[in-house]
């Protein structure tokens, strides 16, 4: 990465920090820091798991431990065991936890609001966007790449999902019996791969790998989430994949989709995949595609 660019990021962040009244013990003029204002406003009105809010803000247990036990102990929430199973904890806000939360929420409108008034009308609208761009970027980074097996639930969801898409999408539905379906172990090492896409710790995408003996790698079963879509994720399945097969040797990549799925057609262009002659008889594919790799050097 280019030194300019880290040292950009790195005004910025002294910047905001700064501005949004983060460097202050008693944040928003509270008697609490960030770290258990934010928690609060994660909680919600509905509650939520100690895990899913781990996962979440990204903070070790030992951290969330201690926010949790001086917000109970400030009487803001309760943290109760679930009757299922004991190992999970659930956390809820008390009738003082949803009024802090309306103090938190109505002070924070306020520093928003400091923010955008010095500025004109010209300067806000473009302080806006470069914040949702920044906000878009940030998530971004944030999804990762995990490696699971096809059975995961994670995967069996991503897997659902694709399949409720196609059906409403495709001009004939879509059922997975007819479909030339890879059977689970040709998406386990070694004859594949299958990745799921996490914001989170939720599933938001997924994509496998077939690697056949004496046979181009195939991409299959390639699915992202519309709500994160326009991140970039598609293009980093894509790369992923496209680097694991040639960490196995692999020097040609191949896929198939429906005519319907216009963005995923733009976007194997797009990453350097040229149309072909049909080399399957998978019934709900009209469009072919390969690519050339280069296999990587043995270690």
């Amino acid at each position: 990465m280019d030194i300019a660019q880290i040292d950009q990021v790195r005004r910025f962040n002294r910047t905001i920090t700064e501005r949004v009244g983060v460097l202050h013990d008693h944040y928003l003029g509270r008697d609490r820091p960030i770290g258990e204002a934010r928690l609060l406003w994660e909680v919600g009105e509905h509650g939520r798991d100690v895990r899913w809010l781990r996962e979440r803000l990204g903070l070790d247990s030992g951290y969330v431990s201690r926010l949790l036990r001086s917000l109970e102990k400030a009487g803001l929430i309760t943290v109760e065991q679930r009757p299922e199973d004991k190992r999970l904890r659930t956390v809820r806000l008390t009738d003082a936890g949803r009024a802090e939360c309306a103090v938190l929420d109505r002070r924070s409108d306020e520093v928003a609001g400091g923010l955008l008034a010095p500025l004109n009308p010209a300067q806000r609208s473009r302080l806006v966007a470069a914040l949702a761009e920044a906000e878009r970027l940030l998530t971004a980074g944030t999804v990762s790449l995990d490696e699971v097996d096809p059975d995961h639930p994670d995967a069996q969801h991503c897997l659902r999902s694709f399949f409720a898409e196609l059906s409403e999408r495709l001009d004939t539905g879509f059922d997975p019996a007819r479909s030339l379906l890879p059977d689970a172990g040709e998406l386990r090492p070694p004859r594949g791969v299958f990745l799921v896409a996490r914001l989170h710790g939720t599933p938001v995408g997924c994509a496998g790998l077939k690697l056949p003996s004496g046979a181009p790698a195939k991409i299959k079963r390639m699915w992202v989430s519309p709500t994160t879509r326009g991140l970039g994720l598609a293009r980093r399945l894509i790369a992923e994949l496209e680097r694991r097969a040639a960490v196995h040797g692999y020097d040609l990549l191949r896929l198939d989709t429906n005519k319907v799925l216009t963005e995923a057609i733009r976007l194997y262009h797009a990453c350097g995949f040229e149309e072909v002659p049909a080399f399957n008889t998978e019934p709900y594919a009209h469009h072919w595609f390969e690519k050339r790799i280069v296999p990587a050097e043995p270690a």
